[in-house]
This record gives C-alpha cells, sequence and structure tokens, in this order.
C-alpha cells in the first residue's frame, strides 16, 4: 500500500522516514520529495509498504503524531489526478478553423 505522509520536518531525510514506518511492518520504500532546483525537502513524502493490514495500523497510529515537533499527516496515497504535460492542450487551443477563415 502506497502510504502520503505530510508536515514533515525539512530535515526528515527518507531513512528517518523509513524508520517511523518499520515497527509496522516490512516497509519497501520512503521516499522524502524534494525541490527539484534546491534539492530541499517539500514537507511530504511516500511510504510503501507490503502488508496491508499493517499499512493501515501504521496510518491508524501515527496520524497526528508528533515528530520533530511537528504533528504529521498520514493518510492512504491517492493516485495522482491526471495532469497534462506542456504542449500536449495546443488541440484545445487550434480546433482546425483558422482565425482568418471566417472574417472574408
Amino acid at each position: 500500500m502506497n502510504i502520503f505522509v505530510s508536515n514533515l520536518s525539512f530535515d526528515v531525510q527518507d531513512e528517518d522516514l523509513k524508520d517511523f514506518f518499520t515497527p509496522y511492518g516490512e516497509v519497501t520504500s520512503a521516499r522524502v520529495i524534494t525541490d527539484r532546483e534546491t534539492g530541499r525537502s517539500r514537507g511530504f513524502g511516500f511510504v510503501e509498504m507490503t502488508d496491508e493490514a499493517a499499512s493501515k495500523k501504521a496510518i491508524a497510529e501515527l496520524d497526528g503524531a508528533s515528530v520533530e515537533n511537528r504533528t504529521i499527516s498520514v493518510s492512504i496515497a491517492k493516485p495522482k489526478e491526471g495532469r497534462s504535460s506542456r504542449g500536449n492542450d495546443r488541440d484545445k487551443f487550434n480546433n482546425g478553423n483558422s482565425y482568418n477563415q471566417n472574417r472574408y
């Protein structure tokens, strides 16, 4: 199960995030999301656990917990909404009708 963790301290690293969840079961991955330009934490991350029951227990017990003087939020990660990438919306602007076609 993929778990979303937010309101993390900017000092929390991937290994720290993994350590928070390991007491509940096997953690297959833990990743703190960082800013592409600065490399600094964005204050949230994702944890992947193999056992659904362990995942649910971790969510129930860690949601609202205090970690490094911050109250974290823990929930089931929702799939990313479909976002268009640059240039893929061009067909919305050009429907095949020329701007000048109806002027003359």
